[in-house]
């Protein structure tokens, strides 16, 4: 049985300049190339960036939208208090990976259908979170740093710099990320390792091994990567203590969600040397403020949330967007793994 949708609002960021290559897809202007196919549908789309407090135009919009399309790179809130007053929303679609912007108990309780274009960036982070690993066990940024100061003191570079060959890399989470990952670090010659639930087949396949005991992993690994929804199960899990598991001197690369971590605990490994360094693209809250201790904590190499927002990547989360909503206008199921809330049921990863 098809079904009626009337208005799609959409939260997205202004690309400004960005915006000027159509291949830029994910901004307001552009809009995820979904506005001439929407409007010949009779569809009302409309599109925002303004996202904060009662007035902007993403509160002003829901209450009649039938379709929310929002992104983890410019997160609007699905507050219990928005989705109370959202009376005609059926459907909550997250352009990308990572729907904690959305409350999912308050969401599975209205009834609604959350889903995510579950793959669209997976190799985009997986490819960055190598990149971390390498810029810290290299020492790479201090290099960079120093080179466009005009300075040159190799000692006190070569004296942090250490080769990836025979160590252990250790990802928390076993999923699609993790798997494309300890793929491209195969033929590194280090140890690889997981923690997860439940043993994962593809990780299996290609060599990794499994942990059951998260902290017994921590102390093995020189590098450890984050690969984990948020949930209230995660949300802060790498506080002090379980900072304190880890190698002194590991490094930590975190491109899953900022509240993973605990803030003030990462800087302060930081500045004790429990942590060698810490990397990653994600915060909170997002945008980060200027006053964000992250941004100047020693041997904290942070970037704004693009991991996962390649002009590849946003190929995929376009298409991946519009198929979503033509099933949907089609009353087609979408894939299995693209739900996170179904009839009123929570993924097992969020439960």
């Amino acid at each position: 049985m098809s079904t009626k949708i009337n208005k799609v609002l959409a939260v997205l960021p202004k690309g400004g300049e960005a915006a000027k290559q159509p291949d830029y897809l994910v901004c307001v202007e552009n809009a995820l190339g979904l506005r001439e196919w929407l409007e010949k549908q009779g569809i009302k789309y409309v599109v925002a960036a303004d996202k904060e407090g009662p007035n902007s135009e993403f509160a002003r919009n829901l209450p009649d939208s039938d379709v929310l399309i929002t992104t983890p790179f410019h997160p609007a809130y699905l507050t219990p208090d928005l989705l109370a007053k959202a009376d005609k929303l059926q459907l909550a679609i997250t352009a990308g990976v990572g729907s904690d912007h959305i409350d999912l108990e308050a969401a599975a309780k209205k009834g609604l259908t959350v889903a995510e274009v579950t793959g669209s960036n997976v190799v985009s982070v997986a490819e960055d979170e190598l990149m971390r690993v390498l810029l810290l066990v290299r020492n790479f940024v201090p290099g960079y740093e120093q080179a466009r100061a005009g300075e040159w003191d190799v000692p006190k570079l070569a004296m942090k710099a250490r080769d990836l060959e025979g160590k252990t890399v250790g990802t928390v989470g076993g999923g699609r990320i993790a798997t494309h990952l300890m793929k491209r670090l195969q033929n590194w010659d280090c140890k690889r390792l997981y923690y997860d639930r439940h043993e994962k087949k593809p990780q299996e396949d290609l060599g990794v091994d499994w942990h059951k005991d998260l902290d017994q992993m921590l102390g093995e690994c020189d590098v450890v990567v984050i690969n984990v929804p948020l949930t209230e199960k995660t949300k802060g899990m790498f506080n002090k203590e379980r900072l304190s598991k880890m190698k002194h001197g590991a490094y930590l690369v975190n491109n899953a969600r900022g509240r993973i971590v605990d803030r003030d605990a990462v800087v302060d490994a930081l500045k004790s040397g429990q942590l060698g360094g810490y990397s990653g693209d994600v915060w909170y809250p997002q945008p980060a403020p200027p006053d964000h201790p992250w941004r100047k904590a020693p041997n904290c190499y942070m970037t704004p949330h693009t991991s996962g927002t390649t002009l590849d990547a946003q190929k995929r989360i376009a298409a991946g967007t519009r198929e979503m909503l033509e099933d949907w206008l089609k009353g087609k199921p979408f894939p299995e793994d693209f739900y996170i809330v179904r009839e009123g049921k929570l993924a097992e990863q969020y439960q």
